[in-house]
């Protein structure tokens, strides 16, 4: 369990929850080998159908040894061990030169020789943003579901789930996730669109969604959930971003379950930078956008198509010392009754991160009618160190009970809770 006490600063409400990443959860990779030089007076073959011709000829007996001890020296690392090894022979088929008929037993052990164990947040755990739970049955205040970007080796980012409550005091706990972690099927790919799927019966904590694509070879990083309300239908978005190791390109997820993803890539002028955040809602009958495609302002953006999005008009610029080098946002718009509350991040000297806010009018989101001039959250003394140094940063936050609950991140290397009364802090913005 984690501690659940609070300290109080100035303004916000820090709790001494820590989200910190555990490079015990892993999940299993595809392994394919690298091919070797061509050398003189060899027949030139993959190594894949080199590990293959091997697995070949052992005889049944050695393949059962085998396989068995595998199984034993994995226990309890996975799910359905089997299955996921018979999954990647399959896959692997196409690189083999020969197709005998093989045993079951051989056909998984092959499998097994062309996968990896990936510990996909031992470095960091952090940007989360925050949804209402679909399930809000037997809860006494509030369920949530956090995302967070992990990061392992190679720093490559995945996309993982938490699941918490925010009690009625305000006080925030994070449910412990699942030992085992997994990752899901491609069901379906057409073009640059992709739908996933995991095993219903998983728990949403053991689902990791990790690049497929060639766009997100490097990371699938910062996703910015948002609950989206469209004619008495739910269903989560988030934009994120995709990085190639080279090129980055903005994103979106769909889910109405947790269990059930679509991700397909959105174009225009609008989506070709980092920190794009949609809108709750449709505003006018059209989507709304919160981007910064010039790397330094804001722009707000309506749109027809979801996966469409021009330029926009810019709403916001640099206007303090705490955000000279540029602002961004952090996470979608939050709908209240006086109008859109926006966490934005500044940066400043020395690449110094700070969170601070806006209020947009209600009908007219490009009108700014409230702006913080101070930092709501920097850097504390005791959190400057860690993968990069002074940085604070969210991808989203939730209103609950007239509370604002904000997961922040701790120089990219792991999360924590901060809640502020909302009515304090709109006083703060209108002032």
């Amino acid at each position: 369990m984690h501690e659940t006490t609070t300290r109080t600063t100035p303004f916000f409400n820090r709790q001494t929850l820590h989200l910190r990443p555990d490079p015990a959860r892993v999940v299993l990779r595809p392994f394919e080998p690298a091919p070797e030089p061509r050398a003189l007076n060899r027949i030139d073959k993959s190594r894949a159908c080199r590990i293959f011709e091997r697995i070949l000829a052992l005889d049944e007996t050695g393949v059962e040894t085998l396989l068995a001890a595998t199984l034993a020296n994995f226990k309890g690392r996975h799910r359905n061990l089997l299955d996921i090894f018979d999954r990647r022979a399959t896959e692997m088929s196409g690189a083999f030169a020969c197709d005998p008929s093989l045993s079951e037993a051989r056909h998984q052990l092959i499998g097994a020789y062309f996968l990896n164990e990936y510990s996909f947040e031992a470095a960091a755990l952090f940007n989360p943003s925050i949804v209402p739970h679909p399930d809000q049955l037997g809860t006494t205040g509030g369920r949530f579901i956090l995302s967070a970007r992990a990061v392992g080796e190679g720093h490559i980012s995945s996309l993982t789930f938490r699941t918490g409550n925010v009690a009625a005091d305000g006080t925030v706990t994070i449910d412990a996730p699942e030992r085992l972690a997994s990752v899901p099927e491609i069901t379906a790919r057409v073009g640059d669109r992709v739908e996933l799927a995991f095993d219903p019966a998983s728990e949403i904590t053991e689902r990791v969604i990790f690049p497929i694509t060639e766009h997100q070879a490097n990371g699938i990083e910062d996703a910015r959930f948002v609950a989206f309300q469209d004619k008495g239908k739910t269903t989560y978005y988030a934009t994120y971003t995709a990085y190639s190791g080279q090129a980055i390109r903005s994103e979106l997820f769909e889910t109405e379950d947790f269990v059930s993803f679509r991700m397909a890539a959105l174009k225009g002028v609008g989506a070709r930078n980092k920190g794009m955040a949609l809108f709750p809602r449709k505003i006018g009958g059209r989507y709304a956008m919160i981007a910064r495609h010039d790397n330094e302002n804001l722009y707000l953006i309506y749109s027809d198509n979801l996966h469409e999005w021009g330029p926009g008009q810019p709403i916001l610029q640099p206007a303090h010392a705490w955000e000279f080098i540029q602002i961004g946002n952090c996470g979608s718009p939050i709908e209240l009754d006086e109008g859109w509350l926006l966490f934005t991040h500044g940066v400043g000297p020395v690449r110094h991160y700070s969170i601070g806010a806006v209020l947009l009018d209600k009908e007219d989101p490009s009108k700014v009618i409230g702006r913080s001039r101070q930092p709501l959250i920097q850097p504390a003394a005791s959190e400057r160190e860690g993968y990069v140094p002074n940085v604070v940063y969210t991808c989203g936050a939730m209103q609950l009970e007239g509370r604002i609950v904000l997961p922040y991140a701790i120089s990219d290397t792991f999360s924590t809770f901060a809640t502020v009364e909302t009515a304090a802090l709109l006083e703060l913005l209108k002032s």
